[in-house]
């Protein structure tokens, strides 16, 4: 089994170009593979390999001045759920674009705990619940009761605030994915009046481990090659359809017309009728995969299989 380690940490660097050649030249010579991102306020990353590897990269980062006190989530797989190893400069770690300052060290919401976080949600107390993903990502699974924005990136989440019909005199619990996105959003709210606003510390991920996921409906959306992972073992039934055939599924598929490469649900069935494809005009599509339905629905295989190892490794 493989760990994959999911951490942010809202530290200031000071030069995050040095950082970065120096993260990325450590991340390779331990075979790490991932996807990191850098920027002034800090970093935000998710990792895997070999368990020696991990812990090594644990070590490492820790052991940074500012980067003492980073919190890793962890989960493990039965292959790296990533092709390459990725370390690039952002202009911030988690994209809000908000022309407010925001400081989720000392401005944020409250953190709750999974088990605080589980009294709520189980109590009788008037709250509202915000999912603060995109669309694609909240589609497969959510938070009974979620308000779930139809928003594409989380950079709309401002506008998005600022039309809502939401009492600021309102108790507010937001989630998402690994917590990193309502350490900015709780600011926000913060800022802009809402008074008694909460977040869930460490996010989906780490409340499905804690707390076995009750109250969650569907599945979590994650940013490598799994895409889906189960949360809570008594809520596991597709809250979300096949585009194709209308019936239930919680599988993402990318579109097999390389020009479009459209993630969208598909069930197995509506994968065979479509081939792999989003639509007619991309079946028919000139430069369509082939379709081999024993890769395309095997835990952790992706498009890049199609072209051998020599594609999937370059960087």
């Amino acid at each position: 089994m493989y760990p994959v380690l999911l951490y942010y940490n809202f530290s200031p660097i000071a030069d995050p170009e040095d950082f970065r050649i120096r993260h990325r030249a450590f991340c390779r010579d331990h075979q790490l593979k991932g996807r990191i991102y850098v920027s002034e306020e800090g970093i935000n990353g998710t990792v895997s390999g070999k368990r020696e590897d991990t812990e090594a990269y644990k070590a490492y980062l820790c052991s940074l001045p500012g980067f003492e006190n980073t919190e890793f989530k962890e989960d493990e797989c039965d292959t790296i759920p990533f092709a390459r190893m990725i370390v690039k400069i952002r202009p911030e770690i988690v994209a809000l674009r908000s022309p407010i300052p925001l400081d989720p060290n000392t401005e944020g919401g409250r953190r709750l705990t999974p088990a605080e976080w589980r009294a709520i949600m189980d109590s009788d107390e008037d709250f509202v619940v915000i999912d603060v993903r995109n669309n694609y990502e909240s589609k497969v699974g959510h938070f009974r009761g979620a308000i779930k924005p139809d928003l594409e990136n989380f950079y709309d989440f401002p506008q998005w605030l600022d039309e809502v019909d939401i009492p600021k005199d309102k108790k507010v619990l937001m989630y998402c994915t690994g917590g990193i996105r309502c350490e900015k959003f709780s600011v926000l709210m913060k800022k802009k009046g809402w008074n008694d606003v909460n977040q869930l510390h460490g996010g989906i991920l780490n409340y499905g481990k804690e707390e076995g996921g009750k109250h969650f409906l569907g599945k979590c959306f994650v940013f490598d090659d799994r895409l889906v992972v189960p949360v809570n073992p008594d809520e596991e039934e597709p809250v979300s359809y096949c585009e194709i055939t209308g019936k239930p599924a919680d599988t993402y598929l990318n579109c097999a017309n390389m020009e479009c490469n459209r993630l969208f649900i598909c069930s197995e069935e509506g994968a065979h009728l479509m081939e792999g494809c989003c639509s007619e005009p991309c079946k028919a599509h000139p430069y369509k995969r082939p379709f081999d339905p024993e890769k395309a629905f095997a835990p952790f295989r992706k498009w890049y299989e199609y072209f051998g190892r020599e594609f999937k490794e370059r960087s």
